[in-house]
């Protein structure tokens, strides 16, 4: 996008950032609701990778800026720690991973949790999607932008490497037994 994003492009960029929202928070609540049973690692893989998508079109995109440089009350936001403890419980042993949260200025490994950055990652998204449902576009690109830089882009891009990395030493594994056998 330019520099000078015009109203219709920030309501497209809207609408397609706000599908990708609507996709993974249900896909997220299908997950902890145990919908994806043996593949609840891939689904949470697609959907991470999926939504993260959405925060490079973001951060693409010129900086959204506000004409009146305030966000609108929109209210509380919902409770999303029923997702949390489902997914805790989906993921098991899973759940925490160590990351190195900022290559650069960050060096020593932290231990996190899948469920707690995934959830994070959607309370900052569904902050969004309400401004975005309150038919304010702008709002909502500059939540989920400003959001993307400050939080859930690091959130989702820690997950994304965490589940990335258990189904890639899962599948090689699996592959190297494979040609052993034979």
């Amino acid at each position: 996008m330019s520099d000078t994003n015009s109203p219709q492009d920030w309501n497209a960029l809207a609408e397609r950032v706000a599908c990708h929202v609507d996709n993974y928070l249900n896909g997220l609540e299908a997950v902890a609701r145990g919908d994806g049973g043996a593949h609840t690692i891939p689904l949470l893989l697609l959907e991470v990778s999926q939504v993260i998508l959405a925060g490079a079109q973001l951060g693409a995109s010129a900086d959204v800026i506000l004409p009146d440089n305030w966000e609108p009350e929109i209210g509380d936001d919902p409770d999303l720690d029923a997702v949390r403890t489902g997914l805790a419980e989906r993921l098991g042993d899973l759940d925490e991973y160590v990351e190195v949260f900022d290559p650069y200025k960050d060096t020593e490994p932290t231990s996190y949790r899948l469920s707690d950055d995934l959830v994070d990652v959607a309370s900052d998204l569904v902050h969004g999607l309400r401004h975005y449902n309150q038919d304010r576009p702008l709002e909502a690109l500059w939540w989920w932008q400003y959001s993307y830089f400050n939080h859930w882009g690091n959130h989702a891009g820690a997950s994304l490497r965490a589940l990335h990395a258990y189904l890639a030493n899962d599948r090689l594994g699996v592959a190297q037994e494979a040609a052993v056998a034979q």
